[in-house]
C-alpha cells in the first residue's frame, strides 16, 4: 500500500511538472510568436510599400507616391475623380471606419432630437474590450449626442442603439445598411454589423467607402461631428455621467497639423490592421483619402503624404470658362425672336458650376468628351433646364461632367412657367446648310431660266420687226411702179 501510495503521488507529480512544462512551453511559444507577429506585420508593411499603383499606370498623369498601406484612393468628392489608386476595389475589413455608414443613416431617417434609449442587446453584443463610451442599459441620449459618441468616441454600443432607434432592430439596421451601399454604386461591399466589429462577412473596398463618404461629407452636419477634436457629455435626468470624449484621429485633434481637414474615421481590429478616411479641402477642391491595413502611425502619414501628392499636382477647371469646342456661337444658331423690337437672348449655355479635374499640366482641350441627350430623373432633379449632358475624361480616367441648359433669358421669354414643360428642339447645323445650299441652287437655276427666256423674246421680237420693215419696204418700193 505505501508503494501504491508512493507511485500515486510520484505520478501526480510527474503530471503536475509535465503539465506546468506544457502551460510554459505554450506561453513562450505564444510569446515568441505574438514577438515573430510583431516583426511581421513591420515586413508585411515593407512589402505592401512596393505594391503596384494602378495610377500610375495612366499616361500622362502624375505619379503618385508609395505608400504602406494594403488599398488607398484619393478620390474628388465634387466630381468623383480618383486621383490616386491602389487596389481600390480589393474586399478588406474596414474596422471602425463602418461607423460613417452608420451616421449618414442615422441623420437620413431620424431627427437629431429623438431620444436614443440603450437596450441589453445594444450594451451587451458587444465586447468589454472594445470602444465604448460606458453607456448603461435604460440610459438614453440625444441623437445628437449619439452621432458624437460614435465618431469622436468610436462607442461600439451607441452604434447599436441608434441602429435600434430607426429601424427597430440591429438587424434590420445592417439590412438598410447594405441596400444603401448597393444604391450608393457600390459592389464589393457587405455589412454584417453597424459598427466593424471583426466578422468575415463584414468587408468593403476603398472605393466603395469613398463613394460612402462622398454622401458623408456631403453633410454640413456630419462634416462639422466628424471633424470634431473632443466632445463634452454633460449629466442629464437619463444620463448621470460627466465625461469628455478625445478624437484618435490625429489630423483632427491636432497631432498632426493640415490645413483644410473637413472631417475623418479611425478604424482597427487585429485582422483590419489601422483603416483611416479622412477628407480635406482646399482652392474649392475637397478630396476623401482612404487607406486600408497600415500599421500605426503611418495611415496618418500616408494620408498628409497622399493630400499633399493630391494638392499639388490636380486643379478644378470651370467647364463654362474654358470650354471652346462643342458650343456654337448662339448669336447664329441659338437665339429666341419672342420680342417685337429685337433677340430675347441665347437659349443654350452651358452650367456655370460644372467643373472637372485634371493635372496641372493639362487644360480642358487635352480632355475628350461625349454628349449625351440621356439624362437620369436625378440629374433633371438638381438641372430642371437641363438638356443634355457632357462626360469628360482624360486618357481614360472620367474626370468630371457639365449639363447644357436652357438661358434663363430663353426660359423667361417662354410662357409656360412649368420648366418642365419645355421640351428641347435639337438643330443639325449641317442640314441647315444643306437646305440652305439648295434653296440657293434652285434660285440660281429659276433665274438663269428666267433670263434666257427673256432674252430669247427679246431676240425673236427684233428678227420679226426686221423682216417687218423689209417686207414694208419692197412693199412701198412695188406701189411706187405701179403709179409711174
Amino acid at each position: 500500500m505505501i508503494y501504491s501510495s508512493d507511485k500515486k503521488r510520484h505520478n501526480f507529480i510527474y503530471t503536475f511538472l509535465l503539465s506546468s512544462l506544457l502551460i510554459a512551453a505554450m506561453f513562450c511559444s505564444f510569446s515568441l510568436t505574438a514577438f515573430a507577429e510583431t516583426v511581421d506585420y513591420a515586413a508585411l508593411a515593407q512589402e505592401r510599400k512596393s505594391l503596384p499603383i494602378q495610377s500610375n499606370d495612366i499616361e500622362s498623369w502624375p505619379e503618385g507616391p508609395e505608400v504602406s498601406a494594403e488599398s488607398a484612393i484619393v478620390m474628388e468628392a465634387e466630381t468623383g475623380t480618383i486621383l490616386y489608386a491602389k487596389n481600390i476595389h480589393e474586399e478588406l475589413f474596414p474596422a471602425s471606419t463602418t461607423k460613417i455608414m452608420t451616421c449618414l443613416l442615422a441623420v437620413e431617417n431620424a431627427s437629431l432630437s429623438d431620444t436614443i434609449t440603450f437596450s441589453n442587446d445594444a450594451v451587451f453584443s458587444v465586447p468589454n474590450d472594445g470602444s465604448s463610451i460606458g453607456m448603461d442599459v435604460g440610459e438614453s441620449i440625444t441623437l445628437e449626442q449619439a452621432l458624437y459618441g460614435i465618431m469622436v468616441g468610436s462607442a461600439n454600443e451607441v452604434a447599436n442603439a441608434v441602429a435600434e432607434h430607426v429601424s427597430g432592430s440591429i438587424d434590420d439596421f445592417v439590412k438598410l445598411m447594405n441596400d444603401k451601399a448597393k444604391s450608393l454604386g457600390c459592389t464589393n461591399t457587405h455589412f454584417a454589423n453597424t459598427n466593424g466589429l471583426q466578422d468575415s462577412n463584414h468587408y468593403t473596398s476603398v472605393y466603395d467607402l469613398a463613394l460612402i463618404s462622398k454622401e458623408f461629407f456631403n453633410n454640413e452636419l456630419l462634416c462639422k461631428i466628424g471633424n470634431t477634436p473632443r466632445y463634452h457629455f454633460e449629466p442629464t435626468q437619463t444620463q448621470p455621467d460627466d465625461f469628455y470624449l478625445n478624437n484618435k484621429h490625429k489630423l483632427i485633434n491636432g497631432e498632426i497639423s493640415y490645413d483644410g481637414i473637413v472631417g475623418g474615421k479611425t478604424g482597427y481590429t487585429d485582422q483590419a490592421r489601422e483603416t483611416l478616411v479622412t477628407c480635406a479641402e482646399r482652392d474649392g477642391m475637397k478630396l476623401i483619402c482612404i487607406v486600408f491595413m497600415e500599421e500605426s502611425p503611418t495611415q496618418f502619414t500616408d494620408t498628409v503624404t497622399l493630400f499633399d501628392y493630391a494638392f499639388n499636382n490636380f486643379h478644378l477647371v470651370n467647364v463654362s470658362a474654358n470650354e471652346t469646342r462643342y458650343m456654337p456661337d448662339d448669336s447664329l444658331f441659338f437665339e429666341s425672336d419672342h420680342d417685337v423690337f429685337g433677340k430675347s437672348g441665347t437659349i443654350l449655355k452651358l452650367d456655370e458650376n460644372s467643373t472637372v479635374i485634371l493635372p496641372k499640366t493639362s487644360s480642358i482641350s487635352d480632355a475628350d468628351y461625349e454628349i449625351s441627350y440621356d439624362l437620369s430623373d436625378t440629374e433633371l432633379a438638381d438641372y430642371p433646364s437641363a438638356i443634355a449632358k457632357v462626360n469628360y475624361s482624360y486618357h481614360g480616367v472620367t474626370i468630371g461632367s457639365a449639363m447644357i441648359c436652357y438661358s434663363e433669358s430663353s426660359l423667361a421669354a417662354n410662357d409656360d412657367s412649368d420648366i418642365t414643360a419645355v421640351h428641347p428642339i435639337y438643330i443639325n447645323v449641317k442640314i441647315l446648310f444643306a437646305i440652305a445650299a439648295a434653296i440657293v441652287l434652285i434660285m440660281t437655276i429659276i433665274g438663269a431660266t428666267s433670263s434666257k427666256s427673256v432674252r430669247t423674246h427679246k431676240s425673236v421680237s427684233r428678227s420679226d420687226r426686221i423682216r417687218y420693215n423689209r417686207r414694208k419696204r419692197e412693199f412701198n418700193k412695188s406701189n411706187k411702179k405701179i403709179k409711174f
